[in-house]
């Protein structure tokens, strides 16, 4: 596995290099800027076949956004991506090891999976089982929380997604081989990735960086924390959960968006935004940030809703248009805000602790009865006490 290239798509074989030499250009920033990450272990011990751990996750909201798989089995992307992690929502996951256990089983917010949300899941298992050499099945308990008692759960767009693959990574790594190489940083947001691939970016926490590109061996396609240094401690996340009337799916618009017309100009311009926003992290430039999310909303859509002729994914809902708008507003009458967007309707205001006040007011006054969800920059996946995490996950 160690340095086998993942797939390359036909139809983009011919930005490969060019997308190889941004990758290179990225990694040369990130060197500079101190903020290289330690090399994947090349060697990893037995695990343990009766391991138990959990870990708990914060969902993310993108800046640079993504769209499309270049390899659907190793959830690699077509294009490196940024988002920030958002405590407002978050996801605790607890994985136990069993040798006497027939197969996997796995329950999601107090509900057996099934379907493709349980392939997900073993995937990612099947994964630590190879790299620990056990052939242990596990049992897997796991809720995404929204930190608002009046949501309804039905929002689509949250993020929860890439926390849910996050708490899933570090606790079966740290259940197979221990709290230390559980919390490894490569090792970490590359499992992450593999249940969703943002769920790497969760995994890294902050203002996380994922570093991918059509080809990319495993082990490079990580995450990297951006602000180390809290230079963004002043953002606040402000999140307004909307469902889908549509019925959206991710992995539909994953499937549709490479075949937009778009999508090879996204693919091009994303180095120098990458650079721009590494460069934007260290100085602590949280409007430069917003300025991204905001218009990579905008950009997203456009490429989710035109990447086929005939069944076009709608993402947004009509509340969408009105809080744009209201955010052109703001920012006219001099306050600093952003409104963000990914899969889904759901919005996430990115501003400054000084004028959240003025946002939710503002929000209130023209989406009156929506909920608003405050947040702040969240950490990356951390390790709990697994049977605190259990009895918790079981009421």
């Amino acid at each position: 596995m160690f340095g086998t290239p993942t797939r390359v798509p036909e139809e983009c074989a011919e930005l490969v290099p060019a997308l190889r030499t941004g990758h290179a250009a990225i990694l040369e920033a990130l060197q500079a800027g101190g903020l290289a990450a330690p090399p994947y272990p090349q060697q990893l011990p037995a695990g343990n076949p009766q391991g138990t751990a959990a870990a708990r996750a914060f969902a993310m909201q993108g800046v640079l956004k993504y769209h499309g798989l270049a390899d659907w089995d190793w959830r690699t992307a077509y294009l490196p991506s940024i988002s920030l992690n958002n405590d407002a929502a978050q996801t605790l996951t607890w994985v136990q090891f069993d040798p006497g256990l027939a197969a996997d089983e796995v329950t999601i917010g107090g509900v057996p999976a099934s379907g493709r949300e349980y392939e997900r899941v073993v995937r990612c298992l099947q994964f630590v089982r190879e790299q620990a050499r056990i052939g242990s099945a596990a049992r897997v308990l796991t809720r995404n929380q929204l930190n608002s008692s009046a949501a309804d759960g039905s929002a689509k767009g949250l993020g929860t997604s890439a926390s849910g693959s996050a708490a899933l990574a570090m606790a079966a790594l740290a259940a197979a081989f221990g709290p230390q190489l559980g919390a490894h940083p490569r090792l970490l947001t590359c499992t992450a990735r593999l249940l969703a691939g943002s769920g790497c970016r969760s995994a890294a926490g902050g203002l996380a960086l994922w570093l991918s590109y059509p080809g990319i061996p495993h082990e490079d396609s990580y995450a990297v924390r951006l602000d180390q240094q809290a230079e963004l401690r002043d953002v606040r996340l402000l999140t307004v959960p909307l469902p889908s009337r549509a019925g959206l799916h991710t992995e539909a618009a994953h499937k549709d968006a490479p075949r937009s017309s778009f999508f090879g100009a996204w693919l091009q311009s994303r180095t120098a935004e990458v650079l721009q926003c590494i460069a934007a992290a260290q100085r602590g430039d949280w409007q430069c940030l917003g300025e991204w999310a905001e218009l990579d909303s905008m950009r997203l859509h456009g490429v989710t809703m035109s990447g086929s002729r005939t069944n076009k994914i709608f993402a947004w809902e009509p509340e969408n248009i009105t809080l744009f708008r209201m955010c052109n507003t703001l920012r006219s009458a001099g306050t600093p805000v952003y409104c963000s967007t990914d899969t889904g309707p759901t919005a996430v205001f990115i501003t400054s602790a000084p004028h959240a006040d003025t946002v939710v007011q503002a929000i209130n006054s023209t989406l009156p009865g929506v909920t608003v969800v405050r947040g702040a920059i969240g950490d990356p996946a951390n390790l709990g006490h697994a049977l605190a995490a259990r009895q918790q996950l079981q009421q």
